[in-house]
């Protein structure tokens, strides 16, 4: 089925309302999972709402939360998600870290009581836009062991970071700490296809490409050790610092019945005048000289080309999607 993003967005939203999630909830999860779609990234976009209503319904992700923030320091902002839905939480950090980031030089935003961060990119670019440059750290549910383990203890533990380039557009870097992200490994169950060997181990510790097995087992870390190492750091910034559960406490993103996932996210936003006035200058430099060599793409712009591929073509999104977010109504 095609459709402009207006329409998927006002198709989703209402649903999310049918269901109880309060309006202007229901309008920023809309927005975010539509634009995840927009931009290519399937297993963070349409096919969650299933289990993201079914949350709604049975109390494991509150649709009536509304997020608040705290300025407990200067540079320190603290935003309570509520055990709600994440990008209401996003949103508020997008609002009033800005401000603090130009007074301050830096600041650190902390999301307590979280749920899914969904597609950190379109977080992290909201402050590039504003001149500013973002990093972002996210815990989610066990699905990575540590390196020489064999039992669920990190979760993919994603990292996101945008720059501004002086006349051109941000660059943008989302990876999860995983081969790839789980979404993905969930997409291909949805559609009944196999995944490439080295995604992920069965329980027994074996390579498959059987999604199933997959989501039973463990995912591969990105590099190895070295993925291993980066994840454990992420656990620490996003759960250790915010108070949020760690991956192996944390219930599944994807279950629609338990305890709350109360999971965390960092933002640490900078004001690059703050150290040199040049400096979105010199990263063009950079920049220009990345994308000067046949062949190398500046990060991020893969999924802002679709995006506004999308924003004026529309999206095809597929028959049974559709009609999987309807029947929800």
């Amino acid at each position: 089925m095609h459709m402009t993003l207006q329409e998927a967005e006002t198709l989703v939203q209402g649903v999310f309302e049918a269901n109880g999630v309060l309006a202007e909830t229901a309008r920023s999860v809309a927005h975010a999972l539509v634009h995840a779609e927009a931009a290519g990234q399937y297993g963070h976009g349409l096919r969650r709402i299933p289990a993201y209503i079914g949350q709604a319904r049975n109390g494991k992700v509150d649709g009536k939360a509304r997020p608040t923030a705290l300025r407990p320091r200067p540079a320190v902002l603290t935003v309570d998600a509520a055990l709600g839905y994440a990008y209401p939480a996003f949103d508020l950090a997008a609002e009033k870290l800005p401000g603090i980031a130009r007074e301050q030089g830096i600041a650190l935003g902390l999301i307590q009581r979280s749920h899914h961060a969904g597609v950190m990119a379109l977080t992290v670019e909201r402050f590039a836009e504003q001149g500013l440059v973002a990093l972002m750290f996210a815990n989610a549910p066990a699905s990575m062991a540590a390196w020489g383990g064999r039992k669920r203890l990190f979760g993919t533990n994603p990292i996101a970071f945008a720059t501004p380039v002086a006349g051109e557009d941000p660059i943008v870097i989302d990876l999860a700490l995983s081969t790839v992200a789980a979404g993905k490994i969930m997409a291909a169950r949805q559609k009944g296809e196999s995944i490439p060997e080295g995604w992920a181990f069965d329980a027994e510790g074996r390579p498959t490409t059987d999604p199933n097995e997959a989501l039973k087992g463990v995912m591969a870390p990105s590099g190895g050790a070295k993925g291993a190492a980066l994840a454990l750091m992420v656990e620490i910034l996003a759960a250790g610092l915010t108070g949020g559960n760690f991956s192996h406490e944390a219930s599944s993103f994807m279950e629609e019945k338990g305890t709350p996932p109360s999971v965390g996210q960092i933002l640490i936003v900078i004001d690059p005048t703050a150290g040199a006035a040049s400096a979105v200058e010199r990263i063009a430099e950079l920049a220009q000289e990345m994308a000067s060599e046949e062949g190398v793409r500046l990060p991020g712009r893969r999924g802002r080309n679709a995006r506004r591929a999308a924003i004026e073509e529309g999206l095809d999104i597929e028959d049974e999607v559709v009609a999987a977010i309807k029947a929800l109504a």
